[in-house]
């Protein structure tokens, strides 16, 4: 039944604004065409790519523009300090807004390079303005969509290896790892596409699909058709689906999100583990574990708390062996009354409702996913970092004088 406009409601408005669709992947190929299929469907979207091989030894960069026509733009650009806030900043946020003026009512798939983070251009398109204009004003991202490669995913998501290591870094200082630059890019889609153009579906491509989905619980999971490009335009485009709001995956548990699924029996062989604690990890003896808490899955994420820094909400992200921990703020518990207005209804909410007499909203809350580990031994490993029953009753004050291993690691952002 449609439903009546209330007397006195003043009408929606179109949004006319071009709709922007990321696709991010660290499989080039497959996400360039995922893009070809696209423009098969509408001849008249506008695919920018951007070529950032030069990036860390020159400073240029190479931006093209085609539609299902042909190629309408191929420049390319020196950048003064050739990193990739700068790629964004000086040249891919102008070239959008000025497609999106010079063609409207055209939309616009941007694909992304391996190295490029699609959270870094959406951070960019809310804050950023060109020509005193906000970019926003102009173009809108409608959807991201992270694409995958069956041929390759498993060992980019198992790498050891750091972006310099493939000659992907984008500057000097790019200290990324493989693993979590692909893992981001999934969890940070709002739309997963398995990319097996013409394969039967088999065993390992039912894996990968359940490996994907545990990964981004979230979003919406497709395998690409060839024959029905329509189809697949209508689903990744004009969807609306991107969230700008939505919370970082490490910290949407603080927001009363899932940060990821509890499902310790294997489905294909992948695990998905949910750890909870309402008490905090002793320093020493989590350091001493981080090696083999990394080393059992393909992935971690989430928040937690160390006695000695009760007052600190640290990040973790797990990848490829490797641990990054970091700063999320302060825990409500630790923060004045008249600050908590500083933090979004969602988190206050949550806090209220999972409020500990002893400890506040202080909790260790933290996803794995992986193939073939097992859970109960996980958590059993956590389980020994915990604080003791003999070590919580000595209190606040005598955890502060444990010996730190974290000490001064965080000073309120991220880092390994």
């Amino acid at each position: 039944m449609s439903q009546l406009a209330q007397p006195g409601a003043a009408p929606q408005q179109a949004d006319l604004r071009p709709a922007l669709t990321l696709l991010t992947g660290f499989a080039p190929d497959a996400t360039r065409a995922a893009a070809d299929l696209l423009t098969r469907a509408d001849p008249g979207l506008l695919v920018v790519g951007y070529d950032l091989a030069a990036l860390a030894t020159d400073g240029t960069v190479r931006r093209t523009v085609r539609d299902g026509r042909g190629v309408v733009e191929d420049e390319s650009t020196a950048l003064e300090h050739g990193c990739l806030s700068c790629t964004v900043r000086e040249d891919l946020l102008p070239a959008l807004v000025r497609l999106a003026r010079d063609r409207p009512g055209t939309d616009i798939a941007l694909v992304l390079p391996p190295n490029m983070e699609p959270e870094t251009v959406a951070a960019a398109c809310s804050w950023s303005h060109v020509d005193g204009a906000p970019v926003t004003d102009a173009i809108r991202i409608d959807s991201v969509v992270a694409v995958c490669d069956p041929a390759s995913l498993l060992d980019t998501l198992d790498s050891d290896q750091d972006l310099a290591d493939r000659g992907l870094h984008a500057a000097d200082d790019d200290t990324r790892s493989v693993a979590d630059t692909a893992a981001r890019q999934i969890e940070y889609a709002d739309t997963v596409l398995l990319w097996a153009p013409g394969a039967d579906p088999d065993f390992e491509h039912a894996r990968l699909a359940v490996l994907l989905q545990r990964l981004n619980p979230w979003a919406r999971h497709l395998v690409v058709d060839l024959d029905e490009p329509a189809w697949l335009s209508a689903r990744l485009r004009r969807s609306g689906r991107f969230d700008p709001d939505a919370p970082e995956p490490h910290g949407r548990g603080l927001e009363g999100y899932a940060v990821g699924s509890h499902e310790p029996e294997p489905d294909c062989g992948v695990v998905a583990a949910l750890y909870r604690a309402r008490r905090p990890f002793h320093p020493g003896r989590f350091h001493r574990a981080l090696p083999q808490i990394a080393g059992r899955t393909l992935r971690g994420r989430g928040h937690l708390w160390i006695a000695t820094q009760p007052d600190s909400i640290v990040a973790w992200e797990s990848s490829g062996g490797g641990v990054s921990m970091g700063e999320l703020g302060r825990w409500l518990a630790a923060t004045p009354d008249e600050e908590w207005e500083d933090s979004s209804p969602e988190r206050r909410v949550n806090a209220d409702l999972h409020w500990d007499a002893d400890f506040g909203d202080r909790e260790v809350q933290l996803a794995f996913v992986g193939l073939h580990f097992a859970a109960d031994e996980l958590a059993a490993l956590l389980d020994g970092c915990l604080l003791t029953d003999a070590e919580v009753d000595e209190g606040p004050r005598k955890w502060r004088e444990y010996e730190d291993p974290f000490d001064g690691c965080f000073d309120g952002k991220e880092g390994n």
